[in-house]
């Protein structure tokens, strides 16, 4: 019977990198940062040189931020992060941690406010007989009531044809039956007060144009002469200009062609027609 042998080989087995490499940085305390820039929970921190979240080493070894760079993964030659292998003082523990972040939250909580702004509640839409109510007057009210009438069922009282007979009384009627109704009595009631108002505005509208009429001419009055007489001067100037162009004084002025003169005669004879019509 054969004898099976031990193979006493030693296996290969994965090393671990044990670098030696602290980063010159000043170590960072836990407690000196922001409780929302550490977890605990899950060994990370943010690195304060690329404000990254970055993984401290496992808690057996010294702690420091484990290498790493900004690039992305799987970038060629990467640039470390100067924070890397930095040396990381945990001199809190993660129930304290976890206290400092709850008061942190609450204080957050505190500068928000907490009064809750209701929206204003929204009442009914009038009806539309109520809308119309107050823009009509009294023959469109006492139209709208009658075709109301002929073309609703509930509201007339008809035959057995369907021919119209009189209207039903008002209780009888529908819902705008009787508003209509309301607004055809309502606006006869105060047919003559809103008939003597509209009239009573349009005399005070048109009194209030024959004043301003009135000023106007008084104002025009005050400076009628001061306008003629400005009115006058400009057109005798003008005039006299345009005498002197056709007849100039030296006998090296520019001459003027048949149409330049043709032109300068018409300006001259409607100046001159003007100036006759001012001196009236």
């Amino acid at each position: 019977m054969s004898t099976r042998t031990r193979d006493l080989t030693a296996q290969k087995r994965p090393r671990r990198a044990r670098s030696r490499a602290i980063s010159p940085l000043p170590p960072l305390v836990v407690s000196s940062l922001k409780p929302h820039e550490v977890d605990l929970a899950y060994s990370t921190l943010v690195c304060p040189t690329c404000r990254t979240w970055v993984p401290i080493n496992a808690p057996h070894s010294r702690p420091k931020l484990v290498p790493h760079h900004t690039e992305k993964a799987g970038t060629d030659d990467p640039v470390r992060c100067p924070g890397s292998n930095r040396l990381v003082t945990v001199n809190v523990t993660v129930d304290q941690w976890f206290r400092r972040l709850e008061e942190g939250l609450t204080q957050t909580d505190g500068r928000r406010p907490t009064r809750v702004i209701r929206k204003p509640e929204t009442g009914a839409a009038p009806a539309v007989m109520q809308i119309v109510g107050g823009t009509v007057d009294d023959k469109t009210a006492r139209e709208l009531n009658t075709a109301h009438i002929r073309g609703c069922s509930v509201c007339s009282i008809r035959d057995k044809k369907g021919n119209f007979l009189r209207p039903a009384d008002l209780t009888a009627r529908c819902s705008d039956g009787r508003r209509l109704a309301q607004l055809a009595a309502h606006t006869k009631r105060l047919a003559p007060a809103r008939r003597k108002a509209q009239l009573d505005r349009e005399d005070w509208n048109d009194r209030r144009a024959w004043g301003l009429r009135l000023v106007r001419e008084q104002q025009w009055q005050n400076v009628s002469e001061t306008v003629a007489d400005a009115d006058l001067r400009r057109v005798r100037d003008t005039l006299a200009a345009l005498i002197q162009t056709l007849n100039p004084r030296t006998a090296d002025a520019p001459q003027l062609t048949d149409w330049e003169r043709a032109d300068l005669m018409s300006a001259v004879t409607l100046l001159a027609t003007q100036e006759e019509q001012l001196t009236r």
